[in-house]
């Protein structure tokens, strides 16, 4: 009886000779156990896009034949201890290198929500709150490894110029009152004025080449404390009050929370290699406007620390 042999089209030539960067599949989920050394795991359920780069003399990359062999890749490298989902990305994109051999680069990137507990500021009523995480590895057939780690925080701001304004009107309207400048003075410094609020969206983004590591809650704590008030899930009246007086006492422009988060992400980690590249991005979603505001740094690590050092040239 003759065995038929279905040929492996994907090795054919294609009919335009064309190399392509990336080549992959995109949205598979997985279940992730981040292990903790002083905690308990953390489970994540996150999406993964994973690609190969395909040289101009192949048609495919066997993604229908390979796919069972990626799945069974994702599910070894997550069966052991995994301290950091970018290593986690390191590691598939160099099985994936293995598995494709016309391939000279691989590259995984993965997305999640990330769960923590906190408690509100007041009454310490414990809550969980939910961040978007990130990471990435690109791994190339010569060794070179690159793998970034990052996080979308949503927190409060309040906006300094329209605070000015209801500053100078409620000075003007003690003034016709009598009040002298000194108790004037005195009240606006302890009361915060009104002015309008944003839901401000913080990332940071850390990417470099060496055994750099940056936990990502350190990332979310940077972030969150970065802006003018972090945000609940859960608050009382006593926490609503401190969140809304906490975040008119610390009024910040898109441009501040940017600049302060480089300023912690300094303070924070001094002795990052000077070639780590860090993207720090803000969006503000305006509540007085239909658009939105947006500021962004991205820089190496040298010459953040560099200005952030340099006395007064970063303003926060």
């Amino acid at each position: 009886m003759k065995i038929l042999i279905l040929p492996d089209v994907q090795a054919n030539n294609p009919d335009v000779h064309i190399g392509l960067t990336r080549v992959g599949i995109t949205e598979v989920k997985k279940m992730v156990e981040i292990t903790r050394s002083d905690k308990r795991p953390i489970v994540l359920i996150p999406t993964f896009d994973i690609f190969v780069d395909l040289p101009s003399d192949r048609k495919g990359a066997n993604l229908s034949r390979n796919l069972e062999v990626i799945d069974k890749t994702l599910e070894d490298a997550v069966q052991e201890p995994i301290y950091a989902i970018e290593d986690l990305c390191v590691d598939v994109s160099k099985n994936l290198l293995e598995k494709h051999e016309y391939a000279t680069n691989a590259e995984v990137r993965m997305k999640g929500e990330y769960m923590m507990k906190k408690k509100s500021p007041r009454t310490k009523m414990e809550c969980q709150e939910v961040y978007d995480i990130y990471a990435d590895a690109i791994v190339s057939r010569d060794g070179k490894i690159r793998k970034t780690i990052g996080a979308d925080v949503i927190a409060m701001t309040a906006c300094p110029c329209a605070q000015e304004i209801s500053k100078e009107m409620a000075f003007n309207t003690l003034a016709k009152l009598g009040v002298d400048d000194a108790t004037i003075s005195e009240f606006l410094c302890d009361m915060p004025m009104p002015t309008h609020n944003q839901r401000g969206i913080g990332t940071i983004m850390v990417e470099s080449s060496n055994g750099v590591k940056v936990g990502i809650e350190a990332i979310i704590d940077i972030i969150e404390n970065s802006m003018s008030s972090q945000m609940y899930e859960l608050l009382k009246r006593d926490d609503e009050r401190h969140v809304v007086i906490t975040a008119h006492k610390n009024p910040k422009f898109v441009e501040d929370c940017v600049r302060t988060m480089a300023k912690n992400l300094v303070e924070r980690f001094p002795n990052l290699p000077e070639d780590t590249i860090i993207t720090i991005k803000q969006v503000n979603e305006e509540s007085i406007h239909r658009h939105n505001a947006f500021a962004e740094r991205k820089a190496t690590f040298g010459e953040l620390k560099k200005e952030v050092m340099n006395n007064g040239n970063i303003v926060v």
